[in-house]
């Protein structure tokens, strides 16, 4: 990376740039798809919410090795060969997806995808805008991160999904099966050619070489010690917590789109625009809570953030909706939203006042992700779970009453941490 000195330089810009396209473009195919899509999906795959989560904890369990790899990795090798070789590999994975596969090669692939996205992207790509945001633009370097990632996200989705209706009949509920799996293919396919186009993209934009802070911190292998150290931090067990707690929130919003359209009634087009409404909140809370946590700090805005969560979960998990219009779901949308997408502009940003040292961010990052990340492993079949065994609206009150109860030990979790940062 360029020296944190020249905040604003073109060059600068355009790195953050190619980051924000490998950090988000990589996830297109694994979750985007079900997540704007989800009630086609289970249609065209012949899928369960069970079945579909059940991928997703396979995704999750690899996952959880490959970020003890990866963190490593990323304190030794340039970041745009691993972020390269991630974005190819993962979109070779999408022409499995395109031939519709059976459950057990869609699982397979979703395991493959695991160490695709994790081990050979995550932790250079967190350690990469750390070293971007420099001494005292973490808050604004994460928040333009995830931000940047969430606008990406929010215009492809809405582009994706002005395609899918465009592929199907006037009205949509007289669309055959054959008709929206050919939509769906139509939308995997032009994921599959927008990850490619990321990988060149970062090929010419980032450096060659290790970064100035990697060559300076010589490596000749892996240390024993680097790890005890990352492990004896009390801040890192907390901020892995904090993670924890916030990617649980993160996984619920794959439910919008379904409780659109099995609670208040929408049909697939129209709970797919809930979807994407939902990614649209994203760059605004995420950009937001960075700059305001660069100035009010960034364990205080976690904590507005969490309390946002809890709020709008709360409510959809008390049955006021099903008494509601469909405004009124949006603005509970939005503001759940809003305290999910600034947990993730915010929950790295904390490294710093976590006092981790920048030589063993890679290490920290994979550390803390193995044990932040877990709700891939659980949320997928739990959610599958509480959603089969209590269709309608019932499945999705109690869903949302787990992810209340998460967000309030996120609470205590950030007030915890912000006594052990003070001490």
């Amino acid at each position: 990376m360029n020296s944190v000195g020249d905040t604003h330089s073109p060059h600068r810009a355009i790195t953050l740039l190619a980051l924000v396209a490998a950090g988000e473009a990589a996830f297109f195919l694994p979750f985007l798809v079900a997540r704007v899509f989800r009630p086609t999906v289970l249609e065209v795959f012949n899928l369960t919410n069970l079945q579909l989560g059940t991928a997703y904890g396979v995704y999750g369990a690899v996952a959880m090795a490959a970020y003890l790899l990866g963190g490593p990795l990323a304190d030794r090798f340039a970041a745009r060969n691993m972020l390269v070789i991630a974005l190819v590999t993962t979109a070779l994975g999408g022409l499995v997806l395109f031939a519709v596969p059976t459950l057990t090669m869609l699982i397979t692939l979703y395991a493959w995808w695991g160490v695709t996205t994790i081990a050979l992207l995550w932790a250079p790509l967190i350690r990469a805008t750390r070293e971007w945001g420099g001494d005292d633009a973490q808050g604004t370097a994460f928040g333009l991160l995830d931000g940047g990632r969430g606008l990406l996200a929010a215009i492809t989705a809405s582009i994706l999904v002005m395609v899918f209706a465009g592929l199907l009949p006037v009205d949509p509920n007289l669309a055959s099966l054959d008709e929206r799996t050919d939509a769906l293919k139509q939308v995997i396919l032009m994921l599959f050619a927008i990850t490619l186009a990321t990988a060149v993209l970062t090929w010419f934009v980032l450096p060659a070489g290790r970064s100035d802070n990697q060559q300076r911190v010589k490596k000749p292998r892996i240390a024993l010690h680097d790890i005890q150290h990352v492990f004896a931090m009390p801040t890192v067990w907390l901020q892995a917590l904090i993670v924890l707690c916030a990617y649980v929130g993160f996984r619920s919003i794959d439910d919008f789109a379904l409780y659109a359209n099995e609670v208040l009634g929408m049909n697939e087009a129209e709970s797919a625009q809930v979807g994407t409404v939902s990614l649209w909140i994203r760059p605004i809370a995420a950009v937001a809570a960075g700059l305001l946590a660069d100035r009010l700090g960034t364990v205080r805005m976690t904590l507005v953030s969490f309390i946002l969560l809890a709020t709008g979960s709360s409510v959809l998990a008390s049955g006021i909706m099903l008494q509601g219009t469909a405004l009124l779901f949006m603005l509970i949308v939005i503001t759940t939203s809003l305290g999910i997408f600034a947990l993730r502009g915010l929950y790295f940003a904390i490294m710093r006042e976590g006092k981790v040292p920048l030589a063993v961010t890679g290490t920290a990052v994979g550390f803390v992700s193995v044990i932040g990340y877990t709700p891939d492993v659980f949320m997928g079949p739990l959610m599958g779970w509480l959603l089969d065994r209590s269709p309608g609206a019932p499945g999705h009150q109690d869903l949302f009453a787990l992810v209340t109860t998460v967000a309030l030990l996120g609470i205590v979790a950030t007030v915890l941490f912000q006594r052990a940062t003070q001490r």
